[in-house]
């Protein structure tokens, strides 16, 4: 057994249901629900022109600089696929660019994540294929690996199981375990349905803020009585 060279057989995938009911819903709301305690952490921002991102997780580790497991990923790869790379969050080499961008668009991937730097920043910002990364770097990679291809990662403490719903927008990128997902999606629906009728109270002036200082009150604020 060559761990940690090694390609593995994803098991199972997130159902197309609940990748598109993901896609119709901020991150920060599905985070919200999952009592705010998983991130990819504030490094990974998005690179492109504009748009989010959700699919089922194409999962790949590598060594800190090398891509030749993400060039395996791409080849693997099927539409609507989110390649998820664990390199160490190192900048100090390019793990994805322009040539790969291309690739992986004509693959029909529905996003990519790196934990680590991209190059050709200017063609990946001009794309509307969602790419996610943690830095810029115009040094090239290596490839000669090791890496693994459809095993556990983890990024910022978020364990990404292949075949997790995998989700990016402006404000970062979440990950949700298959089994999670009907009870995610349904409490995050929930709450964007909360939301919007707190915007229309907003927009009307009716809100109501008194819990604001209910909620000084009840932490002990000094403050004077209005």
């Amino acid at each position: 057994m060559a761990v940690g060279f090694r390609i593995l057989s994803r098991k199972r995938v997130v159902a197309g249901e609940w990748v598109a009911r993901a896609r119709a819903l901020p991150v920060a709301n599905i985070s919200d629900v999952m009592s705010r305690m998983a991130s990819g952490g504030a490094t990974l921002r998005p690179m492109h022109a504009a748009g989010g991102m959700a699919g089922p997780a194409l999962t790949v580790k590598t060594r800190p600089g090398d891509n030749l497991m993400v060039h395996k990923a791409l080849d693997m790869a099927v539409a609507g696929d989110v390649i998820v790379v664990d390199a160490g969050g190192d900048l100090s080499n390019a793990i994805f660019g322009e040539m790969m961008l291309s690739q992986a668009a004509r693959r029909g991937v529905a996003g990519i994540v790196i934990h680590g730097a991209i190059r050709d920043a200017g063609a990946i910002r001009a794309n509307p294929l969602p790419v996610f990364a943690a830095g810029v770097t115009h040094r090239g990679p290596y490839k000669d690996g090791p890496g693994e291809i459809n095993g556990p990662i983890a990024i910022g403490g978020m364990v990404i199981q292949s075949g997790d719903l995998v989700l990016g927008d402006d404000d970062g990128v979440l990950a949700v375990a298959i089994d999670d997902c009907r009870a995610v999606i349904e409490a995050a629906e929930a709450k964007q349905a909360a939301e919007a009728k707190q915007m229309a109270a907003i927009e009307a002036g009716t809100l109501d803020r008194s819990w604001v200082d209910a909620s000084l009150r009840r932490l002990g604020c000094e403050m004077p009585e209005v």
